[in-house]
């Protein structure tokens, strides 16, 4: 089968396509025939050799993906061959089969297509987590997303004006901050152009954001964390600014706040009940038309470095797909 192959660590141009060996699956693991896979920020550090999770090289990147099943192994009773399912795995999906943990593979909705089902899981998974459980946001609340029109930040937006929140978007350009008004937020404040805690306090009357859910990092942190409310909460979601900031801790203090860390990886492997129980409300509510991904491209199997290195431009208003 062909694959996409990260041989050494470095940019997206380094990856390979390549013919390897396909899969076959163990105990309580799926074979997917991949029909789509989605770019994530953490596909642009994995092959770079920046990401907490190091594969043996070589190795294939993508996690998030929809397809067809080809093959069940010994424990699996959900599914069966020909199921159309969408799931995650660490890596492997940008390739033409791939092996999931049939904790994770989940059947498509029937109104969803293939791009659609392989952009949903990391990025409602992670905001909703993030918002439900980490920030316990409450309706009449204000959250604050940084990075807004990216893929998670473009979902916690949705989930945000669902959940009953007046979202503010924040991110680099007003092109991006119309697509997130597009989606539920409330206002909009450009980064690149404003001052971010002036911004958020007028915003919000001087009060500050309840909730802060920033997948960005670098100095939008601190400026953020200036314009949290009393007893706020600030989500530490990533860093696709590439820098990790280092607050000063007193604000914490000051502010009354708590800073939260947001691994939805983590929790969809130590507690997959809660997480099964997470995706069946984000399935709800697609089903019920309340929720959709925005997909921004889509690239063939080929052109998957382009893709990532697309993300790693800051180019990409919701999700990138690999489409096979």
């Amino acid at each position: 089968m062909k694959a996409i192959l990260c041989q050494s660590y470095g940019p997206p141009e380094n990856l390979i396509l390549a013919e390897i060996d396909a899969p076959q699956p163990a105990k309580n693991e799926v074979l997917v025939q991949v029909k789509a896979a989605a770019v994530n920020f953490p596909d642009t550090l994995i092959i770079q050799g920046l990401y907490q999770f190091k594969p043996e090289l070589p190795f294939t990147p993508g996690s998030d993906v929809a397809g067809i099943v080809l093959a069940v192994g010994e424990g699996v009773k959900h599914l069966k061959v020909g199921d159309e399912v969408f799931g995650l795995v660490s890596h492997g999906a940008f390739a033409e089969q791939v092996l999931l943990p049939a904790k994770q593979c989940f059947p498509k909705l029937p109104n969803m297509d293939f791009a659609v089902a392989a952009s949903f899981m990391m990025a409602y998974g992670t905001s909703y987590y993030a918002l439900k459980d980490r920030a316990k946001l409450k309706a009449g609340e204000t959250l604050l997303v940084l990075g807004a029109s990216g893929g998670v930040g473009l979902a916690a937006v949705q989930l945000g004006k669902l959940m009953g929140a007046k979202v503010i978007a924040a991110a680099s350009t007003d092109d991006k901050l119309a697509l997130c008004k597009s989606y539920g937020a409330s206002e909009g404040v450009n980064y690149q152009t404003e001052d971010l805690k002036a911004r958020v306090k007028a915003l919000t009357d001087g009060k500050g954001a309840d909730v802060i859910y920033d997948p960005v990092g670098a100095h939008f942190s601190e400026a953020a964390l200036r314009a949290i409310a009393w007893e706020g909460r600030f989500l530490v979601v990533g860093f696709a600014a590439g820098e990790i900031p280092k607050i000063p801790l007193n604000l914490a203090l000051l502010k009354g706040c708590q800073i939260v860390g947001v691994f939805w990886g983590a929790f969809a492997m130590k507690s997959p009940s809660l997480n099964l129980q997470n995706t069946l409300e984000l399935a709800q509510f697609f089903t019920e038309g309340k929720i959709k991904p925005h997909i921004h491209a889509r690239h063939t199997l080929a052109e998957t470095p382009e893709a990532i290195a697309s993300l790693m431009r800051r180019e990409v208003k919701g999700k990138v797909v690999i489409e096979l």
